[in-house]
């Protein structure tokens, strides 16, 4: 049975910034709703209906159709929901984004973006080394070549360098990210370990820390507390987002453990917040684009 779905376990050591709340269980009375900008739960006759019936539910209906309206360029995977396909024994994949192929790429599109899962003992070879590579590991722990990786070990390597196969003794899931980073004379894989790292300062409530950057976009690690929020701001690149742990508001759409979206660059959000706390892969602008 596959533990996609299962909740990320996270390292023994406990968070500079504690959670303060379990993310809650989907109730699947509710999960159009979180799943898709509410409007798409309407069919058209209950749309028409409920504009016909008063000024209150007139404006909740404009608001559903601008959260459709805004949600429509954005690209969410939840996990459960998508096709497993066999890389080799005890190896799964899942694709939660692949850049379309008859197009440029726009700036700071990755090729792909996947989690594999590796039951014990398994072993791949290893993803194509002719592009750039980014993993995180979001449970268990698992060797790249000679280096061993734990939760919320980052590793990357440059299109060129070769690592090694991708194994793990006990089981792991990791996320996979492959783009089209042209690599620089001095590039070279490395590691950033989750133990060594810390959690610098980054705005009240939310601290960050920077995993990999280039010419204005960067992997990121964000970690905020219960209730932090950050405001309305534009993309210049792709902006991706991974729930590592908690539940957090990107605009109407609720996300959670396992989740991942993909917001276009010169899209924007009106609301980030988190109601539990919560600990986020994303790969995007270094330096957010407020709107005034």
């Amino acid at each position: 049975m596959s533990r996609f779905t299962d909740h990320i376990a996270m390292p023994a050591n406990p968070l500079p910034l504690p959670i303060n709340a379990a993310p809650d269980p989907l109730d699947r009375a509710m999960e159009p709703l979180l799943s898709e900008p509410f409007a798409s739960a309407l069919d058209a006759d209950e749309a028409a209906a409920m504009a016909a019936s008063g000024p209150l539910r007139s404006r909740l209906l404009t608001r559903l159709q601008a959260s459709r309206a805004a949600s429509a360029a954005m690209i969410t995977s939840r996990p459960k929901r998508l096709a497993t396909a066999q890389l080799a024994a005890g190896v799964a994949e899942r694709v939660l984004y692949a850049a379309a192929q008859d197009r440029p790429l726009r700036p700071g599109e990755p090729w792909r973006a996947r989690l594999l899962e590796l039951q014990p003992g398994s072993r791949w070879q290893g993803p194509d080394a002719s592009c750039h590579r980014e993993w995180l590991v979001l449970r268990g722990s698992a060797g790249i070549g000679r280096e061993q990786l734990h939760p919320r070990d980052y590793h990357a390597a440059p299109a060129g360098a070769a690592v090694g196969a991708l194994s793990s003794e006990r089981g792991a899931l990791l996320f996979l990210r492959e783009s089209a980073i042209a690599p620089r004379p001095a590039d070279a894989p490395f590691t950033v370990r989750d133990a060594d790292a810390g959690w610098p300062e980054f705005a009240p409530g939310i601290r960050r820390r920077v995993l990999w950057q280039r010419d204005g976009q960067a992997a990121l690690l964000y970690h905020a507390q219960r209730g932090a929020a950050v405001p309305q701001h534009t993309h210049g690149h792709d902006e991706e987002c991974l729930m590592v742990q908690g539940e957090l508001f990107l605009d109407d759409l609720l996300l959670q453990e396992g989740d991942y979206q993909l917001a276009p660059a010169g899209t924007g959000h009106h609301i980030t917040e988190t109601d539990t706390g919560v600990v986020i892969y994303a790969h995007g602008d270094l330096d957010l684009r407020f709107v005034a």
